[in-house]
């Protein structure tokens, strides 16, 4: 059987329902590994929003796939070498979550979104045109919309719960959080993917701005990058062709989604505002134009 076009929500029934977040739903595996599934939900400003993207899911688990074996150098990942046929046996519930699910290690997730900007753009630039710097991070007078940062600066943020806001941090924010030593290992980590990945990308035609990493740990205290990687739900992807200091450049990402959303009489709290069938088109296609890009597929 195919995977539905759209999966707004799973429903499994031979596995307990752990959570629901913004775009995935986690499902009890046993005392070492959990099941993840990637819905076609949209998050934006941190709100679901009721329409999903169809196919998204399928797009996010394929690309951060891909990055987490490109990047298993530079730390290991969350996933487990667990067939998706072991943990859900029948094929008419598994093709529900066919191409969307992983089979994941049982972390203890840390408490902070790495978030890595390396161009000034978004939040980090509306920042920087009130202080002069980005969450706190003092950056050169006179830099311009979109311009790329002198270096990539790392700008954690809590984690929030799915109907409340993430809110900056600063690094010192999270070594009380963490501890000095992990809090470290969470920065070095994410600049490090970012620029390897952002070089990568860079090659091919896509402009990493930002993006934002989540880290979990063992039981032995081992880190491991979670959840997703370098995805357009996670980043900020942009055309290099069209690229222009100045002004806020086309993107492959949700960022389409958001400006149209900044067009409309709301407050951006739930609920949120229904899209229409042209937005969601036009957003599918961006993701699959990315996952091309990158992955050759």
């Amino acid at each position: 059987m195919n995977a539905p076009e759209a999966l707004f929500q799973s429903n499994l029934s031979s596995l307990p329902l752990r959570a629901r977040g913004k775009v995935r739903d986690i499902y009890h595996v046993d005392d070492n590994h959990m099941l993840i599934v990637a819905t076609d939900r949209l998050s934006a400003f941190d709100v679901i929003l009721p329409d999903p993207i169809p196919g998204k899911g399928l797009m996010l688990t394929r690309i951060s796939n891909f990055w987490f074996d490109r990047l298993s150098h530079v730390i290991p990942n969350h996933l487990a070498a667990i067939p998706l046929s072991d943990i859900v046996p029948d094929p008419t519930e598994r093709a529900q979550i066919e191409g969307r699910a992983i089979v994941v290690k049982l972390l203890k997730p840390l408490p902070v979104e790495a978030i890595v900007r390396g161009y000034l753009i978004g939040s980090g630039w509306k920042d920087y045109l009130k202080s002069g710097a980005v969450c706190g991070i003092s950056l050169p007078k006179g830099l311009q919309q979109a311009q790329q940062l002198p270096e990539a600066i790392y700008t954690p943020s809590t984690k929030a719960a799915a109907d409340q806001h993430d809110e900056n941090v600063s690094f010192e924010k999270t070594v009380e959080l963490m501890g000095q030593e992990l809090a470290e290992k969470v920065r070095d980590a994410s600049l490090r993917l970012y620029q390897e990945a952002a070089e990568y990308a860079r090659e091919r035609g896509i402009i990493i701005a930002d993006t934002k990493f989540e880290f979990g740990v063992d039981e032995d205290g081992v880190l491991y990058v979670i959840d997703e990687v370098l995805t357009p739900d996670s980043s900020r992807f942009w055309p290099a062709d069209q690229y222009q200091v100045g002004i806020s450049p086309p993107s492959f990402d949700k960022q389409y989604v958001r400006d149209y959303l900044e067009t409309l009489d709301w407050d951006k709290t739930a609920p949120g505002p229904h899209l229409p069938q042209e937005v969601l088109a036009h957003c599918a296609a961006k993701y699959r134009e990315a996952e091309a890009i990158l992955t050759g597929s």
